[in-house]
């Protein structure tokens, strides 16, 4: 999921004063700054702010925040669980139960303006493969961006000798 204009959901707690920006200036206030109420795109201090509001939201209704990674988001019922990452405006999840999946994107759409990504196939650059017999993560997209980059997708292969009896 991907949350739209995420960080005007924060609230800033410091007093943060904006100049007219260049090409929007009103020649009546020339001489003014503006006192920012939302955090917006720029400021140091929106991600924290869109992070704050976000996981007080997720802990009041009924999630645990992960203990080494504070931005997983854990939540059990009845021998199920519902796992939250959180990366800035993105959002993965997975269950062991596709029901919660679904009531989670309802929980977040009452909430928050998303969009619903579909199946993971890209995560920050992982390239994520769905199967029945399991979840494969590799990088093999950005291994030929980058043999395309410097020219390397069309030179001849040969074999690496190794030593059979060291793995």
């Amino acid at each position: 999921m991907d949350v739209k204009s995420a960080f005007l959901y924060g609230t800033i707690d410091e007093e943060v004063y904006v100049m007219q920006p260049p090409g929007f200036e009103d020649p009546e206030f020339l001489d003014k700054v503006y006192r920012v109420e939302k955090a917006m795109y720029g400021l140091h201090q929106a991600p924290r702010a869109w992070y704050g509001t976000l996981s007080k939201y997720l802990l009041a209704n009924r999630f645990q925040r992960g203990t080494i990674d504070q931005t997983l988001f854990i939540r059990k019922h009845k021998g199920e669980f519902l796992l939250v990452q959180v990366y800035v405006d993105d959002i993965i999840f997975g269950s062991s139960n596709p029901k919660l999946c679904r009531e989670f994107e309802d929980l977040m759409h009452d909430k928050f303006k998303m969009s619903a990504m579909g199946e993971l196939t890209f995560f920050l650059g992982l390239q994520v493969l769905q199967k029945n017999d399991g979840i494969f993560i590799s990088q093999d997209k950005y291994v030929g961006d980058i043999l395309k980059k410097f020219g390397y997708t069309d030179v001849r292969t040969a074999k690496t000798p190794m030593d059979k009896d060291n793995p």
